[in-house]
């Protein structure tokens, strides 16, 4: 699997574009955060069954989900200020 690092910029201006060329040509991406350094995007193969896997099998990841999902829902803060 290839890897292409990105600005945030470049993201932001085709979010949906972005994604889905990931997506279709199998490339994980890394994009650069101001001020925060370095995230990691990457397609899950369909046959992947790694979040049915964590689920079942990890207790601390289905604590996490289990608080996740009865918190407040908020969007992502894409910068401070």
């Amino acid at each position: 699997m290839d890897t292409k690092v990105i600005l945030l910029s470049d993201l932001q201006d085709d979010l949906v574009g972005v994604l889905r060329r990931c997506y279709d040509l199998g490339e994980s991406l890394v994009i650069e955060l101001p001020d925060r350094g370095l995230i990691s995007i990457r397609p899950v193969d369909p046959d992947d069954d790694l979040v049915n896997e964590l689920i079942e099998e990890n207790p601390a990841f289905r604590a996490l989900l289990e608080r996740s999902l009865a918190g407040p829902r908020e969007p992502f803060p894409l910068s401070e200020g």
